[in-house]
């Protein structure tokens, strides 16, 4: 069964979302290293910390901490407590705002990568108060004061 994973750049709430297969073996390690190349020098800026839940998945969390362009960590690597959903507002946010499109418990296999990218394009240009109702891209143009260079 495929899972979504969602990382949310938490500076301007920027969401990132793939369908991934959680029993491939450094599947995520993998997934980081393409952004970490894509992003170069920026990539500790962006992704200074991941939380992770308590899953299986991320067992190999020091891989995924640990930078293969660079002698140093890439990023942090924490763990939320388990039962402890209010720790990790962003992250309910998110899932809360996902599943106006697709309901807790769907099969996301049979979603389309299509579809996946209408909702995360739907996520980045909603409105959000925290931002002081700029939404997620409007920042991130701000930022980069470069029309192409939203993040994707």
């Amino acid at each position: 069964m495929e899972q979504s994973n969602c990382i949310i750049e938490r500076s301007k709430y920027k969401h990132l979302t793939e369908k991934e297969r959680y029993k491939i073996e450094g599947y995520l390690e993998s997934k980081l290293l393409v952004k970490e190349n894509k992003y170069q020098d920026f990539f500790e800026n962006k992704f200074k910390s991941i939380t992770f839940d308590n899953g299986g998945e991320f067992l190999d969390w020091e891989a995924i901490e640990k930078s293969r362009l660079r002698s140093q960590k890439r990023t942090l690597v924490y763990f939320a407590r388990p039962y402890s959903s209010w720790k990790r507002g962003t992250n309910e946010s998110q899932n809360r705002m996902i599943r106006r499109f697709i309901p807790k418990g769907t099969d996301i296999s049979k979603i389309s990568d299509k579809e996946i990218k209408k909702i995360e394009k739907w996520m980045n240009n909603y409105p959000r108060k925290i931002l002081g109702y700029r939404t997620a891209n409007d920042l991130v143009l701000e930022i980069t004061k470069n029309r192409s260079e939203v993040l994707s």
